[in-house]
């Protein structure tokens, strides 16, 4: 590769030097070969503009995009989470659909575009992270574009029959054509991408993966995302998990770290949990669930409903089991460093991972991480989460069957010694060996194999 590496994302660390696990793999790729970072600056700008600001960042270029507070409104709440989002995750009964939506988020992205294409070379590689930026490879070509452009979707790919449900649904395969290569999280991502495409009558597909649509020929394929394996392993070495909770000795630790949101299944989580309890013996060793859910995207109307709803659920099966100094769910609506994330998972006996759908869930990767090898906590891990495509060795579960879940913790919390050693050092091995600089550099590489593709006319 000679050109340099341009990454687009709509988040951007603001600081110096970035934590957590995406943007650090952004980071360490730009800081080995230098290049440019873009992505929307978390202060709303007063009026639409096309100017970039310079953020601090060294070894590389780090520039921030602003969007209006009506932009953020229209763009970011609107069809990024209130349209997309849905979608991709196969509700699309929660899909709102308001035609200043669309507007803005077109806008947004032939303004990132027009700030993208000053900036870009031919021998360039571009690397745009996510569902926000759908139409930004169109909007590039139409500016005459000639770079490699890849796109890499951190959530699922969504089904061919929800598109329907889309009103920008014939312009979505011409979005997604412009890109030189689409980069999924699972085997099934992109057979559900490669179903979208054999629907269309312009489309060709070829044996090595790849597919013609119209003039443009580009590349799927799966690079599942990882975590820094090695990172959480010493953070989690640190210990005193249980002292942080002050758990008593009869307690077995059951926890779940997730973003407040209706995709991560946790209703069914703490009715699961409730059921769990009522198994339970006076007198045996008793569980504990810390649920640990920030809140986010608080203004739209579907996450406001999903925190009401767990709010009720864990008053209530509190209000059943609780007994004087015990309360057997902690549920927590804020967000904690990963040091102390992996401090709590290495001390749980069980880490539970159950959403209805995901791309990935790096949830379930840390916490295999984490573990102490020599006496491991057990996965319980939703089918539907891209993760279970890889990590076998989990309890998969129904995420939709409370008693399927139920009787998974269950097991978990009575397996043996041995049994749960050997499935966690199954697990593990897949953890370490595809981490998050094995995913970066794969994906990567296989964008610069590319031919440079001719612009769109």
């Amino acid at each position: 590769m000679t050109g340099r590496l341009i990454v687009v994302s709509n988040r951007i660390p603001t600081d110096e030097v970035p934590s957590g696990g995406l943007v650090v793999a952004m980071h360490e790729a730009l800081s080995d070969q230098g290049g440019t970072w873009i992505g929307a600056h978390p202060d709303p700008a007063s009026e639409p503009t096309d100017a970039l600001e310079r953020l601090p960042a060294q070894g590389y270029d780090k520039r921030a995009f602003r969007v209006t507070e009506e932009e953020r409104q229209t763009y970011y709440l609107g069809y990024a989470n209130s349209v997309l989002w849905p979608l991709c995750h196969r509700r699309v009964d929660l899909i709102a659909l308001e035609s200043d939506y669309a507007e803005g988020y077109l806008a947004v992205n032939a303004r990132v575009a027009r700030q993208v294409a000053r900036l870009a070379g031919p021998e360039d590689l571009i690397w745009v992270q996510d569902y926000h930026f759908f139409p930004l490879a169109a909007e590039l070509r139409r500016l005459g574009c000639h770079a490699r452009i890849g796109l890499f979707l951190h959530i699922p790919f969504p089904v061919a029959s929800d598109l329907a449900a889309l009103p920008e649904r014939d312009a979505f395969p011409h979005w997604l054509s412009a890109y030189d290569l689409l980069g999924l999280q699972t085997q099934a991502d992109v057979a559900r991408c490669l179903e979208l495409f054999r629907s269309l009558p312009d489309a060709e597909m070829f044996i090595d993966g790849k597919v013609k649509h119209g003039p443009r020929l580009f590349a799927v394929a799966a690079f599942p995302i990882g975590i820094d394996a090695e990172g959480m392993a010493a953070a989690a070495r640190v210990g005193g998990g249980r002292e942080m909770v002050k758990l008593a000795p009869d307690e077995d630790l059951v926890i779940g770290v997730d973003r407040l949101d209706y995709s991560k299944g946790l209703p069914n989580r703490l009715r699961a949990f409730g059921q769990v309890l009522e198994h339970t013996e006076l007198g045996a060793r008793r569980p504990h669930l810390i649920q640990i859910a920030p809140a986010s995207r608080g203004d739209v109307p579907a996450y406001q409903r999903i925190r009401a709803e767990l709010d009720a659920i864990a008053s209530e099966v509190n209000g059943r089991h609780a007994d004087l100094g015990w309360t057997p769910i902690q549920y927590i609506n804020r967000s904690y460093p990963r040091e102390t994330l992996a401090r709590l998972f290495r001390a749980a006996r069980i880490g539970l991972v159950t959403p209805l759908a995901d791309g990935m869930n790096l949830v379930a990767k840390e916490f295999v991480a984490a573990q102490d090898p020599a006496d491991p906590g057990v996965l319980v891990l939703s089918r539907t989460a891209g993760a279970a495509e890889r990590l076998r060795e989990a309890l998969l579960v129904n995420p939709f069957d409370t008693d399927d879940i139920a009787r998974a913790i269950e097991a978990g919390l009575a397996m043996p010694l041995e049994e749960r050693k050997a499935r966690h050092a199954a697990l593990r091995a897949e953890v370490f060996e595809r981490d998050i600089a094995a995913w970066r550099s794969d994906y990567l590489r296989a964008l610069s194999s590319i031919a440079v593709a001719p612009a769109l006319g």
